[in-house]
């Protein structure tokens, strides 16, 4: 009975159901199907570009290869703004037939995807979260009709492109009107910038080159025109055969000149006291005493003839003659060729008799204005020896290049110090505002009316004028010349300060018309500081 029941029980044993295998084989299909399910979202997952693929600069990593060419076709069919000056065009890409090679940069774009043979290094790779991020930047191949842009931009030419228009003046107040400013598309400069543009899916914006040109006023030309108009608005010929106006001005920041029959022979009178400065300090051995600089100063400011003569005598070694050949010289080398002395300086009762021979010179051969034979010069060489004198004294160059051994710096600036005392209130000064600053030196006969020197606005725009105005008459009368010349003054001073014009004459103008004189500015024997020549009225 107990073998009996022993032996049930082992069979009941044996018919248990087997759990084991049962979970075994369960977790192996539960691992077959999450397996199966990974390996179709990879075999998804590798019809679509790399997860860090850049098209020409646009995301398209994760995309299929439709949703990618549609991502950078968007990007570069947007639209380029090209602006001209403030106006913005539109330039449609497919205007001009832009278009990008699709195969070509799709195919360079799977690169970034591994291919078959990698297949199950990558599967693993990504079951294990080890997959290899690849990383490219397939570079944008496209073409257009460039002689289709090129024409589009010969069409905004046509439509946008303007010359300068020419400006003009008032004669009533002698100042100058700028024209309206020019623009002209330069075209090839354009091409390179919008095919950058056309190529960038972020910034597609172009400033579009222009070649620019301001009015026709902006240059000495208007300048020059104003003042025959004003002559010519005075009942003076510039040009005619019993009157001349002689002008040079010259811009000393840019060298521009304005020349107005300046090669004219005029009579130099006082004019040529500046070569004899000039001459003096070139022959002078140390720096002037006080009785070189007191002879300076009557000579320059009272325009002294006998101080003149005797600053040529004690270059000449007291040899006068010798020292007025010396004027001549140094006024030649420097280039005022149809510049010279050829006799001591009028004194009247007590006038030193004799000459020496003039030199050979070429003036304009057209005008005659009766010079004196013996003292000549021209508005060209006189306002040139002044921007010489004016670049030695700021640059070292200018007289110091032509003569290194014989000026410095210091020199040309006491000869400017010197002559930006002469306050005769009249002439050039009288066209500048009061107080402004000029250098100049003034000279005048019974036809004939001159001045020359530099003018320092504030705006720092320094400039040399020198005018000489010629009447064939026995008297040209002094108000009607000194007027002319402080008009002449006035419109090269608003063309040089047009934000401080002076649109009407100087109302402290004496009534009389009459110059101030020279005891009033000229200092006394014994005073006359060069490097500040104003110090003698401080307390």
């Amino acid at each position: 009975m107990t073998s009996t029941l022993s032996g049930l029980g082992a069979r009941r044993r044996a018919r248990r159901l087997p759990i084991l295998p049962i979970f075994s084989w369960l977790f192996i299909a539960m691992a077959l199907g999450l397996l199966t399910l990974e390996l179709i979202r990879f075999s998804q997952q590798v019809d679509r570009l790399g997860a860090d693929v850049r098209v020409a600069g646009v995301e398209v990593g994760g995309l299929s290869a439709a949703e990618a060419v549609r991502r950078w076709e968007q990007s570069f069919a947007q639209p380029i703004t090209l602006w001209y000056n403030d106006s913005p065009i539109l330039l449609d890409p497919a205007d001009i037939g832009f278009r990008t090679d699709r195969d070509t940069m799709l195919a360079a774009a799977g690169a970034a995807t591994a291919g078959n043979a990698a297949f199950w290094s990558e599967f693993i790779g990504y079951l294990t979260g080890q997959q290899a991020q690849s990383s490219l930047n397939v570079p944008l191949i496209a073409d257009y009709q460039v002689p289709v842009l090129r024409q589009y931009l010969q069409n905004i030419a046509a439509r946008y492109d303007r010359e300068a228009s020419g400006g003009g003046y008032d004669v009533t107040t002698l100042t100058l009107r700028p024209g309206s400013a020019g623009f002209k598309l330069e075209i090839e400069a354009a091409l390179p910038l919008i095919d950058r543009a056309l190529r960038d899916p972020v910034n597609r914006q172009v400033v579009l080159p222009l070649n620019s040109a301001s009015g026709a006023s902006g240059g000495m030309d208007s300048l020059r025109e104003l003042i025959i108009a004003y002559l010519e608005s005075e009942g003076f010929s510039y040009n005619g055969p019993g009157s001349v106006a002689s002008i040079f001005i010259m811009d000393l920041q840019t060298g521009e000149e304005l020349n107005l029959l300046s090669d004219v022979a005029m009579s130099a009178a006082s004019t040529i006291k500046v070569g004899i400065l000039i001459n003096t300090f070139r022959t002078l051995l140390l720096a002037p005493d006080n009785d070189i600089a007191f002879l300076m100063a009557q000579s320059l400011l009272c325009s002294n003839n006998s101080s003149s003569n005797l600053l040529m005598q004690v270059a000449g070694r007291n040899d006068l003659f010798a020292g007025i050949a010396q004027v001549t010289n140094t006024l030649q080398t420097l280039g005022a060729r149809n510049t010279y002395l050829s006799a001591p300086l009028y004194l009247g009762g007590d006038q030193i008799l004799g000459s020496i021979p003039a030199p050979l010179t070429s003036p304009n051969p057209t005008y005659r204005t009766n010079a004196d034979p013996f003292n000549q010069t021209t508005a060209e060489d006189l306002g040139t020896l002044f921007a010489m004198i004016y670049d030695c004294a700021n640059y070292g160059s200018g007289l110091m290049t032509v003569f290194p051994e014989d000026f410095n710096q210091q020199e040309c600036r006491q000869m400017l110090e010197l002559m930006s005392a002469n306050d005769l209130n009249r002439l050039l000064q009288a066209g500048i505002p009061a107080g402004a600053r000029i250098s100049h030196k003034n000279g005048w006969l019974e036809d004939v009316h001159g001045d020359a020197g530099i003018v320092y606005p504030p705006n720092g725009r320094d400039y040399v004028i020198a005018v000489f105005l010629w009447e064939n008459s026995n008297f040209f009368s002094y108000t009607r010349a000194w007027t002319m010349i402080e008009g002449i003054s006035r419109a090269a001073w608003n063309y040089f300060v047009p934000e401080q014009p002076l649109i009407t004459p100087r109302p402290d103008i004496p009534i009389d018309m009459t110059a101030a004189d020279c005891t009033s500015f000229s200092p006394p024997y014994g005073q006359v500081n060069l490097d500040n020549i104003n110090a003698w009225r401080s307390p």
